[in-house]
């Protein structure tokens, strides 16, 4: 079938741009990388980049689904069911800024990430539901509106921990520390509640977890990309 040749194709040409693209940004960043440079990186001429996204900004957000996606799994996967939902805010915020630290090329994706319309957007309006989720005991009288909005503000707090890098002064610690202080009195928690689930974030080794979804996120791309070229294949 025809068609579906031409569909196998395009969806192998798509797969060959994110392999490329998430490459490219982890060695270099986001600013520093061009379109062109993503098309010649997947073996392609420079205008077949737009065969495959409107425009770079549309590549990264399919990148920040699919690492949003990874990061809430694994922070998921490391607690019981019944575990308290500010536990799973708590490991899942800790791991974003533990991602972001552990290389300047995806300190810099992050916070561009939290930065552009379209991504930001969708980190927005993905968080907003599980707000309620997470946070309806304290903020009871809070509707959809109010949360998005709330979610604007901790996005904010998110974007500007992530931007400044850890040193013998801001270390991970207090990093984290501040970081859900700010994020749960934001959501009206009170500290005697949240302070024993910031502990448990820092006595877990989250710099291992975050290289790890790094790494799987890369292989996973890579073996997205090899199915796609070969269902290609055997089209024709």
């Amino acid at each position: 079938m025809p068609g579906h040749g031409l569909q196998a194709r395009g969806i192998a040409r798509e797969q060959k741009m994110i392999y490329a693209g998430m490459t490219l940004f982890l060695e270099q960043g986001y600013e520093r990388t061009t379109t062109a440079q993503i098309a010649r990186k997947a073996g392609m001429s420079p205008a077949s980049f737009f065969a495959a996204f409107e425009n770079k900004e549309a590549l990264l957000l399919r990148l920040t689904q699919i690492m949003f996606r990874s990061q809430f799994s694994r922070a998921e996967k490391m607690l019981p069911a019944d575990q308290s939902p500010l536990l799973l805010y708590a490991m899942e915020t800790g791991l974003q800024l533990h991602i972001a630290e552990c290389s300047e090329p995806l300190r810099d994706l992050y916070v561009t990430a939290y930065s552009l319309p379209s991504t930001s957007d969708f980190i927005n309006r993905s968080m907003t539901p599980r707000l309620r989720q997470i946070f309806s005991r304290w903020m009871k009288r809070a509707d959809d509106s109010e949360l998005f909005e709330l979610e604007l503000a901790s996005a904010g707090v998110t974007r500007s921990y992530m931007s400044v890098p850890c040193d013998m002064y801001f270390t991970m610690e207090r990093k984290i520390r501040r970081y859900l202080s700010c994020c749960f009195r934001l959501y009206c928690v009170p500290e005697k509640e949240y302070a024993p689930y910031v502990e448990r974030v820092l006595q877990t080794d989250l710099h291992q977890v975050a290289e790890n979804i790094v790494a799987e996120t890369v292989q996973n791309a890579a073996a997205a990309f090899a199915a796609t070229m070969g269902a290609a294949a055997d089209e024709n």
